[in-house]
């Protein structure tokens, strides 16, 4: 059973992965730091699957899409925020990372508590309590680069749909 993770307002890029491990691009490296600047003892107890769930301005600070890789590796399926910096939004979608917002979702909450979200339907369902929650619904296009696994996959799915891109060939 997936498990949420509940966090306040503001939790910057460098409280989700300390500038000091920029170094890492390898997603699984990044996980083993991933939010320790708020709870060090994250990325030892987060499961895949687990759903974080916050206040306002998650995602604020400097530009990284190193933020929602370090998220990803660490198996989080998905961030349900009351509200995100737009950067770290769009790098969230572009590295495969499902966003919502919600602005009562958080509220209704407490980490350890069961969770599921349907991303399609902008639904958030705390297991524990029966409590829905609505979220606000990714538009087709952020969809469709979800399914595709982030946006270089996506972009590569499409150019070989139009004929722009060939798969490789063995000579």
């Amino acid at each position: 059973m997936a498990k949420a993770w509940v966090f306040g307002n503001n939790i910057s890029t460098d409280d989700i992965i300390a500038g000091r491990y920029l170094v890492q691009r390898d997603p699984k490296q990044l996980a083993k730091h991933v939010m320790e600047a708020v709870d060090p003892s994250f990325a030892a107890k987060v499961r895949a699957g687990d759903v974080i769930v916050a206040g306002k301005n998650f995602g604020c600070g400097s530009s990284r899409e190193h933020a929602p890789m370090a998220l990803k590796g660490a198996g989080i399926a998905a961030v349900v925020a009351e509200s995100f910096a737009r950067i770290f939004f769009r790098n969230a979608i572009n590295q495969g990372l499902p966003v919502l917002i919600s602005k009562e979702a958080r509220r209704g909450f407490r980490t350890g508590d069961g969770i599921r979200v349907d991303i399609s339907r902008g639904e958030v369902l705390n297991t524990s309590t029966g409590k829905k929650f609505d979220a606000e619904p990714l538009p087709d296009f952020l969809m469709e680069i979800l399914r595709a696994g982030g946006l270089l996959p996506y972009l590569k799915r499409m150019g070989r749909k139009s004929g722009f891109l060939r798969e490789k060939t063995a000579v």
